[in-house]
């Protein structure tokens, strides 16, 4: 079977990170979690000061690209790859409120956008990649061979992301992560630069009532439509 590279897109909280791990380790590819990226460079700019009440010093958060350091090391344990800032494991840090509060405006950045854009690109030269993130099929990986942009209603996300939340023990509350997915919608979607929208050849996909499993088969057949023909 050819190796191809298999964008997927979407809104937050639609669990694209999960069924691409799951598809890259299934077919034997490398997986990468954009999202990830972008979490990093914001907890970096929380962690500074960069990032605070809100507001973005973007001239510090400009300066300190250079110094900001993103890697993913296979974890035997969960067979998946953790995400770590200048040498930290911060998988978890990532994954915060916090984090998830203030990513959109970051991301929304261009120069950010441009810095991590140029970093996504160099991990797939060889093909064999699955990515995940708001603008792979469109702006990363426009000739992907598989574009699939992914969705769900904000209550059906708001819903996962409580869950895990609480599933890592951390306290929140559901009102409050319902505004924070509608808000990250309306950024992501009216950002200048790279707005989330699906490329004009990607397959839609509505997993308000898909399992994992059923997201998984679903998505290896659009594969095999794409390896044999």
């Amino acid at each position: 079977m050819n190796k191809i590279t298999i964008a997927i897109d979407g809104h937050s909280s639609c669990g694209k990170s999960t069924m691409a791990r799951d598809l890259a380790s299934r077919l034997g590819y490398v997986y990468v979690d954009s999202g990830a990226m972008y979490r990093a460079v914001t907890l970096y700019a929380l962690r500074g000061g960069i990032a605070h009440d809100g507001q973005i010093d973007e001239p510090r958060l400009r300066d300190a690209l250079p110094d900001i350091s993103i890697s993913f090391i296979f974890n035997p344990t969960t067979q998946r790859p953790d995400t770590y800032l200048n040498g930290e494991l911060v998988e978890r840090e990532i994954r915060s409120l916090q984090v998830s509060s203030c990513v959109s405006p970051v991301a929304a950045l261009p120069f950010v956008r441009s810095a991590m854009v140029e970093q996504q690109r160099l991990m797939g030269e060889k093909g064999g990649i699955v990515m995940d993130g708001r603008d792979i099929g469109t702006t990363v990986f426009p000739n992907a061979e598989l574009k699939v942009f992914v969705t769900a209603s904000a209550e059906v996300r708001a819903r996962r992301r409580y869950l895990e939340l609480t599933a890592k023990g951390q306290q929140c509350d559901f009102a409050d992560i319902l505004r924070n997915v509608q808000e990250r919608d309306y950024i992501d979607s009216h950002r200048e630069v790279s707005p989330l929208r699906p490329a004009p050849d990607a397959v839609l996909l509505d997993n308000s009532d898909m399992t994992p499993a059923g997201q998984l088969e679903w998505l290896l057949h659009q594969v095999e439509l794409k390896t044999n023909v």
